[in-house]
């Protein structure tokens, strides 16, 4: 697990390319997911006032394609970033590899399963 602030020290501590890439998605996803959320924030809060944010409201604006990928891009990268930082902590809690292995199996299949529903209901509208 690479515990470096910089890209320099994360490669020098980086025993596989996957694990620096890791390192690398979860520095720009969480950049990436600021923006999109705050973006979020503003077009459903602030742009919208609270008359106006009805059930046929939302189902309007995510008949527009570029919206459900917009929400459908804060949903995986989210999920992303959040399942990796999650990986690290089972791999800092959990000490039994056998035990590592199932609790790394239940909880991935958990988020597979929320991505699964999240993009079905998104596109289904």
């Amino acid at each position: 697990m690479i515990r470096a602030r910089t890209f320099t020290d994360a490669r020098q501590q980086s025993h596989s390319n996957a694990e620096l890439n890791w390192w690398i998605f979860m520095r720009i996803s969480g950049l990436i997911l600021v923006f999109l959320i705050l973006g979020h924030i503003y077009m459903t809060f602030i742009q919208v006032s609270e008359a106006d944010a009805t059930f046929d409201a939302v189902v309007s604006k995510l008949s527009n394609p570029a919206w459900k990928f917009y929400d459908w891009l804060i949903l995986a990268l989210a999920l992303m970033h959040g399942a990796n930082g999650a990986r690290y902590s089972i791999e800092d809690y959990v000490r039994s590899r056998p035990n590592r292995a199932w609790v790394k199996g239940i909880f991935y299949t958990v988020i597979a399963l929320i991505f699964a529903f999240g993009t079905i209901g998104l596109f289904a509208i």
